[in-house]
This record gives C-alpha cells, sequence and structure tokens, in this order.
C-alpha cells in the first residue's frame, strides 16, 4: 500500500479505527499473503512433535510459516536487533463483514475484546454472569423500542444493573498484565478487512503472553459494555468534528454504492450504535474468531522451535469453525461519469478525488502500483514537480488504499489563495493524462523500482515494518512467495503496461468531494445517555492474573548506552565535529548536519529554508535537482527548529560521494528565483490563514505557547506579512550561506568508520572557509503560571476539547525516575489512573491522558499537562474528573506496583541503536548528562516506595496553579462552569498566532 505520500486517508482512519491512541493500521508496501513450501524431516516415533514450516528462497525477512492442525497460520522472522518481538493477531473480519442491521459492529468487537473473558476481568464469574444476562437481555428489548419514554426507562435500568455487574468485575485487568509483562504499544484497530490486535513484548514473555491471548480469545464476554459503548460514542463524535472524516466517507459512499465500502462506514451509523445489540456481538465473535480465520505474526529476538511450540500449547486447543461465513463481493457498475459531492465544516477548503480500482491481486495491481508512484513518490513524481515543486497548488498527493475487492487511487489537493476546486481538479487531472500518453521520462520507472527496494530495506530494519508485513499477507491472501519476488516482478513493468493500465482505469469516471468552509447543515451527533459511574476495582485481581503474576520469565539484563564506546569522533579540516555510529546489517546511510541556532533566534531563517526546497543550483534546475537525488536513491530535507536546526541527507552507500557531492554543491550555489519566492510568500500567507482553521494546533500548539509564555512566544515569533511581501531572494540566499558557514556538528549512521568519512566530507568541501561560531540562542521567558486562569477559543465542533497546564519546577535529572513512575501509574496508558477513571468508569471521553513531562533542556521548566476531549454538555464532568484526579490522585498499591515491573521490563528489553544513539546523546547533552539517563530510572525505580510516589505527587501536582485551556464552540460551552476554575478569558485566533 502507498499510504505514504498522502495523509489524509490514513489520519482519518486513524480517527475512526483504533481502539486508544488514534493510531492508524501499519501497512506494507503491497499486500501478501500464504506461502511456499519447504518442510523440516519427519519426526521420529515418540520424539517430540516436530511443526512443519513453509519458506521461500531469497526472502529477506527468513519468514517460516506455520499453520497448526487447528488451522491457525503463524508467521514468524527472528531479528536480533534487540530483545523484543513485535505481535500481531490479525482475524479476517472487517467493517465489510459487519451486518447491514448492525454496521459498526466489527470495530466495537474490537473494544470489547479487551475486556477479558470468564477467567481474566472477573473476581466472581457466576454472580458476574447473572448480571451481564440481564444486561444483553435488557438489550435486545431496547434496540426495538422507538418511544423516548420507554427507552430512557430500559436505558436506566441498563445503567442500574451495569453498576451492580461492575462489582464483581477488575477493570483493565488485560491492560495490567500486560504491563506486569513490559509489554508496550498495546492496542488494536478495525479497517474494511480486519481487526488486528497488536503487543510489543520483551523476548523472555512469549509464554506469558502466549497464555494471555489465548485466553483473550478464548470467548467473548461483555464486561462494562455500556461505559465503553459510550467511549465509540465520543469515538463517532470526533469523526464527526473531522472534515476530513466527513471528506473521506463521501469519496467512498459515491465510489461504492453497493459494495460495503462504501455502503457502512467502519465506527457505524449513529442510529446502529444507540441501537446495540450483545447476541449480534457475540454470534460474530463466534463466526470469524475462529483459529482457521486468524494469523499470529512475530518479529524481533525469537527461537522458531520453542515459540511455535508455546503458541502452539496455548492455542492449539482453540476450536475450528467447519464453515466459515460466506461473503460475495458486490459488483459495482463502472462509472463513466464523475461524481461529486460536497461537505462543508471549518476547517480549510481542499478537494478529494478517486478512482475505483480493481482489488490487490488482480494481475494489473503492480502496473496500478507504478502509476502512483509515478504520480507522487515524495520527490520525482509527476504531481510532486509539476504542481508542489511549481506551487501550483498550495500542497498536492496521490496514493493508494488497497483492498480485497476494489482498491482506490485518491488525490488531493490544498488550494492557494483564489484559486477554485476547478482548477485544482483540473491540474491533477492534467497529470493524470501525462501518464496515459506517457508523457514521462524513461529514467523515473527504474528509480522507482530503486526507491522501492530501498524503502522495503528501510521498512524491515523494525519488527514492527517485518510483522505487518506478514500479517498484511494473511489478509491479502496472496502467496509469500509473491511477496518476495513482488520486487522482481515490480521491476519488469514495462510503460506500455503503464499506460494502458491508465487508459483502462483513469477515465471520466471518478468520484470527487468538495471541502468546502461553512457551517454543515447536516451535522450530527451521537448524544450523551445518563450514566452512573462504575467501579474499577483497582485492587481486585482474577485468579487467573494472580496465575500470570506469580509466574516468571528468564531474566533480561538492561543494557544501557555508553556515548564513549558507541560513538565514533573525528572532525573536519572547518573544525566541525563528527558523531558516528556505524550500520552493520546494511548499506543505508544517514547523514546531518546539526546548527545550534533555529527560528527563536532568527525567524526569518525557516523561510529560508524553505525557499530553499524550491530551488535549483548553478547546474540544474529545482526540478532536475529533485531527479538526479531520486535517480540516485538519496533525499534531502532541511529544517528549522525553534533553537536547532538540521540539514539531513538519506540514501544508499554507493551513491554517498554522487550524493554527498550534489547536496554540498546546493547548498553553497543554489539559484535565486523571484517567482518562486513570491508563490511561497503567498503561500505561507494563504497556509497562515488555513491554520486558524486547524483546531489540533489552536489547542495543542497556539494556546499551549500562549499559556507557557504569554503573546510573545515561540509560536507567534514569524516574520511578519509586509516584512514577509518584502523578501529578496539575496536576503534568504545569505540566510542560508550564513547557515551553512556556521559552527556545526555532523551525524553520520552508515557502514563506513568516522575517519573514512571526514576524508571523504573534506574532499567535497575543499576550498571551504573556517566556520564562524553560531549565535546566541534566544530564549523565551517563561511565564509564572500563578493565578488560576480559563482560557478558551471558539471553534465549530460537536466536542469541547480542554488542557489542564501547569508549570512544574525546573529540570532536575533526580526526579526523572519518579517522575517516570508517576506517568506510568497516573497518566500513561489504558492500565493508568486517569484512564480507568475518566474513560472505563465514568465513560466521559475516548481519549485522555495526564503527562509530567521533563524539559527538553537544562534550565527550562517541567510542565504537567493533562488532556480531555469529550460532548460538550460533559464539560463540567470531565473538568470536575480530571481537575479531582489532579489534586487527590487514587491510591492503588497493584497498580504502582505494575508501573514499576512495566517500567523496569520496557528498559531491560530496550536497545537504542542505530542513529538513535546519536539522538539520544543529543538529547542527554542538551540536558547536562553525559550518560544514559535510563540507567537511573531503572535502579530507582525498584527501589521507590509508594510513599516516595505519594510525597511526590502532593509537593508537585496537588493543588498547584494551572491553566486551563478550552477549545470549543461558543454556542454549546459552560461558561458558568468554567468559571469555577479561574478568570475565564477569550483568546482570539489573531492573539494566538500573532496574525
Amino acid at each position: 500500500m502507498a499510504f505514504m505520500n498522502k495523509p489524509l486517508a490514513l489520519a482519518v482512519v486513524a480517527s475512526v479505527l483504533t481502539l486508544t491512541y488514534c493510531r492508524a493500521p501499519q501497512q506494507a508496501a503491497a499486500p501478501v499473503s500464504a506461502p511456499a513450501a519447504a518442510t523440516p524431516p519427519s519426526a521420529a516415533p515418540n520424539a517430540p512433535k516436530q511443526y512443519k514450516f513453509q519458506e521461500v528462497a531469497g526472502d529477506p525477512l527468513h519468514t517460516r510459516i506455520y499453520t497448526l492442525d487447528n488451522g491457525l497460520t503463524v508467521y514468524l522472522s527472528d531479528y536480533k536487533n534487540a530483545p523484543r518481538i513485535q505481535t500481531y493477531i490479525a482475524v479476517r473480519a472487517g467493517s465489510k463483514n459487519d451486518p447491514h442491521t448492525a454496521t459498526g459492529l466489527a470495530h466495537y468487537l474490537e473494544h470489547m475484546v479487551f475486556k477479558g473473558t470468564s477467567r481474566m476481568g472477573t473476581q466472581d464469574w457466576t454472580k458476574e454472569q447473572a448480571e451481564l444476562d440481564k444486561i444483553e437481555a435488557l438489550y435486545n428489548v431496547y434496540r426495538t423500542k422507538t418511544d423516548a419514554g420507554e427507552r430512557t426507562r430500559l436505558y436506566h435500568q441498563i445503567d442500574s444493573i451495569s453498576g451492580v455487574a461492575a462489582k464483581y468485575a477488575v477493570a483493565n485487568e488485560y491492560d495490567k498484565l500486560m504491563g506486569t509483562i513490559g509489554a508496550r504499544g498495546t492496542n488494536a484497530h478495525t479497517w474494511l478487512e480486519e481487526t488486528v490486535y497488536q503487543e510489543d513484548i520483551p523476548a523472555n514473555e512469549v509464554q506469558r503472553w502466549a497464555e494471555i491471548q489465548s485466553e483473550r480469545f478464548r470467548e467473548l464476554v461483555p464486561r462494562l459494555f455500556h461505559t465503553e459503548l459510550e467511549a465509540v460514542y465520543e469515538e463517532k463524535n470526533r469523526g464527526l468534528d473531522s472534515d476530513g472524516n466527513k471528506q473521506f466517507e463521501a469519496l467512498l459512499t459515491a465510489l461504492f454504492q453497493k459494495h460495503e465500502y462504501g455502503t457502512q462506514t467502519t465506527i457505524g451509523t449513529i442510529e446502529h450504535l444507540k441501537n446495540p445489540s450483545i447476541t449480534e456481538i457475540k454470534k460474530y465473535f463466534n463466526a470469524y474468531y475462529v483459529p482457521n480465520n486468524v494469523a499470529i505474526t512475530m518479529s524481533g529476538d525469537l527461537d522458531f522451535d520453542q515459540t511455535i511450540k508455546i503458541i502452539d500449547q496455548q492455542f492449539g486447543s482453540w476450536k475450528p469453525s467447519p464453515a466459515l461465513p460466506a461473503y460475495t463481493a458486490p459488483q459495482e457498475a463502472p462509472l463513466t461519469a464523475p461524481i461529486e459531492k460536497t461537505v462543508f465544516g471549518p476547517e480549510a477548503e481542499s478537494l478529494l478525488m478517486g478512482f475505483r480500482l480493481p482489488g490487490q491481486l488482480h494481475p494489473d495491481a503492480l502496473a496500478l502500483r507504478m502509476i502512483d508512484r509515478i504520480l507522487a513518490n515524495g520527490q520525482a513524481g509527476l504531481i510532486d514537480l509539476n504542481l508542489n515543486q511549481q506551487q501550483k497548488v498550495l500542497s498536492a498527493g496521490a496514493s493508494t488504499i488497497t483492498a480485497n475487492d476494489y482498491s482506490i487511487e485518491y488525490l488531493s489537493a490544498s488550494l492557494r489563495s483564489g484559486q477554485t476546486m476547478e482548477q485544482a481538479r483540473d491540474l491533477l487531472l492534467g497529470e493524470i493524462a501525462k501518464v496515459k500518453k506517457g508523457d514521462f521520462p524513461d529514467w523515473l520507472m527504474p528509480a522507482i523500482v530503486t526507491n522501492e527496494r530501498l524503502s522495503r530495506q528501510k521498512a524491515y530494519q523494525s519488527n514492527t515494518g517485518r510483522a505487518s508485513a506478514m500479517y498484511n499477507a494473511f489478509i491479502a491472501r496472496e502467496s509469500w512467495n509473491d511477496f518476495v519476488s513482488e520486487n522482481d516482478r515490480f521491476a519488469t513493468i514495462t510503460k506500455q503496461q503503464v499506460m494502458d493500465a491508465a487508459n483502462r482505469y483513469f477515465g471520466n469516471g471518478y468520484a470527487i468531494v468538495y471541502k468546502r468552509t461553512g457551517d454543515d447543515k447536516n451535522a450530527l451527533k451521537v448524544t450523551k445517555p445518563s450514566i452512573t459511574p462504575v467501579p474499577v476495582n483497582r485492587e481486585a485481581q482474577s485468579t487467573f492474573a494472580a496465575k500470570i503474576m506469580g509466574e516468571t520469565a528468564p531474566e533480561i539484563q538492561p543494557s544501557f548506552v555508553d556515548y564513549n564506546k558507541e560513538i565514533e569522533r573525528s572532525k573536519l579540516e572547518s573544525g566541525a565535529e563528527i558523531l558516528a555510529t556505524r550500520n552493520t546489517e546494511n548499506k543505508l546511510f544517514s547523514l546531518g548536519y546539526v546548527f545550534e541556532t533555529g527560528t527563536d533566534t532568527n525567524p526569518q531563517l525557516g523561510m529560508a529554508l524553505d525557499y530553499l526546497k524550491f530551488l535549483g543550483d548553478d547546474k540544474h534546475t529545482a526540478a532536475e535537482l529533485q531527479q538526479e537525488f531520486y535517480k540516485l536513491g538519496c533525499a534531502f530535507d532541511v529544517s528549522a527548529g525553534n533553537d536547532q536546526t538540521r540539514l539531513t541527507l538519506t540514501g544508499p552507500d554507493e551513491t554517498f560521494e554522487q550524493g554527498v557531492a550534489l547536496f554540498e554543491h546546493f547548498l553553497r550555489t543554489p539559484r535565486a528565483d523571484e517567482k518562486a519566492l513570491k508563490d511561497l510568500v503567498a503561500g505561507v500567507l494563504k497556509d497562515r490563514a488555513d491554520q486558524k482553521r486547524n483546531k489540533r494546533l489552536i489547542l495543542q500548539a497556539a494556546m499551549v505557547s500562549y499559556a507557557k509564555y504569554g503573546a510573545q512566544n515561540p509560536f507567534t515569533n514569524i516574520v511578519g506579512e509586509k516584512a514577509l511581501k518584502a523578501l529578496k531572494p539575496a536576503t534568504l540566499l545569505a540566510d542560508v550561506r550564513k547557515l551553512v558557514g556556521t559552527q556545526h556538528r555532523v551525524f553520520y549512521y552508515g557502514p563506513r568508520p568516522a575517519a573514512t568519512l571526514a576524508t571523504a566530507l573534506d574532499g567535497v568541501r575543499v576550498g571551504a572557509p573556517a566556520l564562524t561560531p553560531a549565535p546566541t540562542t534566544k530564549e523565551f521567558a517563561e511565564r509564572d503560571i500563578a493565578k488560576p486562569t480559563v482560557y478558551w477559543a471558539d471553534y465549530d465542533m460537536v466536542q469541547a476539547e480542554l488542557v489542564f497546564l501547569t508549570r512544574a519546577q525546573p529540570y532536575d535529572k533526580a526526579l526523572v525516575p519518579t517522575i517516570a513512575v508517576y506517568n506510568e501509574y497516573f497518566g500513561g496508558g489504558m492500565g493508568s489512573i486517569v484512564f480507568q477513571e475518566l474513560r472505563e468508569s465514568k465513560a466521559l471521553a475516548y481519549s485522555t491522558y495526564s503527562n509530567y513531562s521533563n524539559a527538553r533542556k537544562i534550565g527550562r521548566s517541567n510542565y504537567i499537562q493533562s488532556y480531555i476531549g469529550a460532548q460538550a454538555d460533559k464539560l463540567p464532568e470531565a473538568m470536575a474528573g480530571m481537575e479531582a484526579l489532579l489534586n487527590d490522585m487514587p491510591l492503588a498499591e497493584a497498580n504502582f506496583s505494575n508501573a514499576k515491573s512495566a517500567i523496569r521490563s520496557n528498559i531491560a528489553a530496550d536497545r537504542v541503536t542505530r542513529e538513535n544513539i546519536l539522538y539520544s546523546y543529543e538529547s542527554a547533552r542538551r540536558l547536562g548528562l553525559d550518560y544514559d539517563i535510563r540507567k537511573d530510572i531503572y535502579q530507582q525505580a525498584g527501589t521507590l516506595s509508594f510513599d516516595d510516589l505519594k510525597r511526590f505527587q502532593q509537593q508537585n501536582v496537588r493543588q498547584k496553579p494551572q491553566v486551563v485551556l478550552v477549545l470549543g464552540s461558543k454556542k454549546r460551552l459552560n461558561f458558568k462552569e468554567l468559571a469555577k476554575y479561574g478568570t475565564v478569558k477569550e483568546l482570539s485566533t489573531a492573539e494566538l498566532f500573532g496574525y
């Protein structure tokens, strides 16, 4: 799949499909599935069981694929980068399999699989089951009623009985168990074809992980059903508040008028969410959650024989289904004319265009993938160079969503000032027309093949990339042999095949959705039901959990980075220091120039580097330069942060000399372009106007920065409009030359020793003058938050989002271990106090957290930042709930013990490797440290007492002055309630953005 070019659909998917952290599903570069055969010798009589497996010659992952007797498919890849294993459990059941009368079922089931079983998550199953049966029966009656009064009475009964049932439950026991074994990244997602559950576990915990997972998938228990349903309501409301989500759903509806891809959404309709059926969910679970419809994929530091033995022992008794539900894909009629739709909302205008393509196993799939990369590959695609590089639109992209029955090529554009939707549409169609005529250079396709190979190499440097490729294999039902050979087959695609496919599938039949700014007359929301908070029973524990926690695993000894040993050092003739770590895995390199200056000191520097991206040099036009980098498999980036600037180059070692020479020459001889600057300034001004419509930017960047520093802050420290329009190319290029000639450090990760690297770089920089010292960094004074204040900003949305912000003490390394334990215990994940109280018990939010964050450099303050997003009419309860937790932290010894265990297990199994060693060193250096601070956390977390934690909370969190930041609709906010938390002041977008 080609999600990397355009993030819109991925962001939309993330907003509605994941369980907790809104993270989108990981996708391989292409869909893949079942394997080719190879087996070990047959077992002798009475010998230990021998497990047959399949392998594919030339597989870079060296994957073994097993099929257990019950049909469960297991993909294993041994990768020794760190003593951790990424796991996925993938079910071939997604939103397309939802009953038409109960849409959103697969997604809601995903949530329920975290709730436990008759053995996990309960204190007394017999008593709890009796109450759960009553709740199920009441829901079956409730969903048949239409009279509002009758429904209210029935829901009151459900709410009442749910409180009784919750007395026997142990909320979040699954998450506590995952914390105990040191798992991280606990999450799940539901999408068109699949539901996938993920964990990243220490390598020594395969046994306990398998015990927990096999129990979890053994049966479905609808525990805490109505509070979790309210969390899904909030998830739905978040989607309704997202213009991108509305736009994407409209596109699917237009493209698929018969198929479930378009006729039903993954999260479900409001009507179906309000009328759930536990009985239907159980039927779905029993039909699809069976071993012959499931795959386990694992990549990491594992032993093949031991791992498959454990999986067989734990999952082997799972009963298969003799007949999986049949699915026949509805056939869509060909589109012969454009289908246009319009959606409205407060965000910036944009358009989204989609072409319906055949499914991912179709013979034309690779040619269509090539078309996608020709259109946009981030550097040298037609849209990249002809539209983005030439600034004909504010931004544009193309990407593919592949699925089993149909796929989609979608193109998007954000508009420049004065540009019409139709003009942007025609520009995109114009680039498609070029593909159809073969109007692109002959070198482009071979370069795409090279870059695809490199991209896959990079993806396989992570267990996530490796294991997600495997589960995509299973979902897509493509042979592993085909997956392994895919790059070779991709390289054989001809220009004629591309042109034929483009003419076949990119005709006049497409869907286009215009996102216009304005009131959404069809705006909906899921209304708030009356829910009584349920107990979470923090100190309780099931017999199953006690058993798991009583088991032990072989210890993994932690490994901390010794910066002196791990980092090679050298110097360039100019005086620049080189810090290097060796890549012994492959021949890829990453080269970075790090300057101790940024936009805080010179706001114009950001503009200068942005301008640089649209320029060529004395030998190449801007387009030619990007093409030359792409031919080499190299890519560069230039970016200015607040107090640090980085120029980076990545690529394969075989083209290192050419890539560096091209990069250095460009940095020293950029060619001025008046039109490029004029277009850039116009684009920046339009982008600034659009930013005022971005709610995440308003709250998390503009409002937070205002609260920390006041009206003059890093976020508003920009070049004003008048100064922007007066900028000259020579001025900006002078900034670039000054930067390049400033003292900096060179970060390198690659196969070359530091000394050899220095020789190569000096050879390119012959005659370069000595470097000048970096300018003194400007520091913005932090405000003393002493008086309770509520800042609010008006935004047309269903929900309200708020942040509690407290300025804490300056960075102190002695407090870092305690802060780590506090965060894990109080506000970190699904087993934290904040999540349990505000989501599990009170059903006030879909997303909520609290974090005591350490400063990024010495001399700056730490901050406590707590977030909750809820329906506007829940805001009083949400604010009171968060405030109460911050001031009177609930005490639970079991949670505290789990938090310490989770931190130590995670650190023990964690390894800082590759270029991360350099960035770990950089973070430590900025905090005045010369060693790996994780060592202190690991050692002190084990000896920290609950009294220590309580003392820390009392001294550093409780009753501390805070600013409350609120983003919501003026029509829906309760200002009387806000006034209870301090002086209420509205912040205009002009105050927040500085323009």
